[in-house]
């Protein structure tokens, strides 16, 4: 078809010439005489080491090339096809991602120490004069004026899992710059002060809970409580962490762990789960899971009464990379090198971008590249045979801020081409985390955090 139109073209051409009765020759067409048609080229190959710098760095770019410009704030999410949608939507979760890979950045040269310490300020200063609701952050805000962006109907105020998010990447933050110039130490003081006046405790409704949202216009409505296990132990050790809003253990153990009941002796592909998902003893939840709470909180040698969380967050990445590797639903390339289940964009029916938090019991065909590369604290092998799989076919799912979100290899290599924050951000810090510990010592080592951990009887 493409020949017979190159054909037609030339021939109105010849017709609409005027009397050259000498017409010029016909134009080349591919693959006639000449260069033979291009093919695809093949990605250069990296070793594992050349492979992690080109993700962190291509990644890194989501939180600072396409950052929402007002605040400097990380953006909800990022459409290349269309860039102008939701651009000035600031995630609070996603920004403390956001602030921790810049950190990343400034220790791998892709910006400068003033440079990362300028954006960070920046950052700072739109925090601090934010909507907050008796401490925390909305999970969206508007980028001009920090100003609360409902998420739902009834969640139009502070959003507490989001806040501690937010607060795992402040905390890094000031520790980073704490000991540095005037300057640099004035902004620390600063971010301290900001994450220590959030009033974790209210958020507990005088129960021996954590709950998720609250709102001047609709109170407790959504009455939500924390309950694990998933994303949202970083939340609990945050409020134990605080000197002046803090929550004495009885509300971890009622609360989070269910006086005990969090503990599962399930198993999945003969590998014990340890802890019930979402409150189901056989069944393990998205991967994502298994980073958020620990992108600060190193899980490394960190236990208490219920569980080793190095054991629960590894097993958990055995298992999810165990399900992809026996695929039972039969999805195509599935296996050892091509697997990751988690929330993140999905393939509507129609092609279109939908989302869907995928899991083994949740499996719609959708790999996300975030799962197995953010697991690769736990799972080194297997996420860098991933990330290799994944570089290979870069033509397609290698975008300006690193793989896209999401891709199925069921549906003739359908991609998504998108970016979620919480999805790009896990990627370059556990990189980090992996490589050099970086985010985990920072947030480790801040005397509150250790103070918090004590409080709830940790092991660390």
């Amino acid at each position: 078809m493409k020949k017979i139109l190159i054909l037609l073209s030339f021939l109105m051409l010849v017709a609409c010439s005027g009397s050259d009765d000498s017409p010029a020759p016909p134009p080349e067409l591919p693959g006639e005489g000449g260069n033979p048609p291009t093919e695809p080229e093949e990605p250069v190959e990296l070793s594992d080491e050349e492979l992690m710098d080109l993700v962190q760095e291509r990644t890194f770019a989501y939180f600072w090339d396409f950052a929402e410009t007002n605040s400097g704030g990380a953006r909800e999410r990022y459409i290349p096809a269309n860039p102008s949608q939701d651009a000035n939507i600031v995630t609070s979760g996603g920004t403390g991602f956001g602030l921790m890979s810049i950190l990343v950045g400034i220790e791998r040269g892709y910006i400068s120490r003033g440079e990362g310490f300028q954006r960070i300020t920046k950052i700072v200063d739109f925090l601090e004069n934010a909507d907050r609701f008796h401490g925390a952050w909305p999970h969206w805000m508007e980028g001009a004026t920090g100003n609360v962006i409902p998420f739902s109907d009834l969640d139009d105020g502070g959003d507490l899992v989001e806040t501690a998010l937010l607060v795992q990447g402040l905390i890094c933050v000031q520790e980073y710059f704490n000991t540095g110039s005037t300057e640099e130490a004035n902004l620390a003081s600063k971010v301290e002060s900001l994450w220590k006046g959030v009033e974790w405790n209210w958020y507990s409704q005088n129960q021996n809970v954590l709950y998720w949202h609250w709102s001047p216009n609709n109170d407790f409505a959504i009455n939500l409580p924390l309950k694990g296990w998933n994303e949202t132990l970083i939340t609990y050790v945050l409020a134990a962490a605080s000197p002046d809003f803090g929550i004495d253990k009885v509300v971890y153990d009622e609360g989070w762990a269910s006086n005990g009941n969090i503990v599962s002796s399930g198993t999945q592909y003969s590998i014990p789960l340890l802890v019930k998902h979402g409150g189901n003893a056989n069944e393990t939840g998205p991967l994502f899971f298994a980073h958020y709470s620990f992108l600060g909180l190193n899980p490394n040698g960190l236990s208490d009464q219920y569980a080793n969380y190095l054991d629960v967050n590894k097993n958990h990445s055995l298992i999810n990379y165990s399900y992809c590797v026996d695929n039972p639903k039969g999805f195509t390339d599935y296996g050892e090198n091509c697997w990751g289940l988690t929330a993140s964009y999905t393939r509507n029916n129609d092609g279109g971008l939908g989302y869907s938090a995928h899991s083994p019991s949740n499996d719609l065909g959708v790999i996300s590249p975030t799962a197995a590369i953010s697991s690769i604290p736990y799972t080194p092998e297997e996420s860098l045979a991933a990330m290799q799989f994944f570089y290979g076919i870069e033509d397609i799912l290698l975008g300006p801020a690193g793989f896209y979100d999401a891709f199925s290899p069921q549906n003739n290599y359908w991609v998504g081409e998108a970016y979620l924050a919480i999805d790009q951000g896990p990627q370059i810090i556990m990189i980090e985390n992996y490589r050099s510990g970086l985010l985990w010592d920072l947030f480790m080592k801040n005397e509150d955090v250790k103070n918090g951990l004590d409080r709830l009887g940790f092991s660390y």
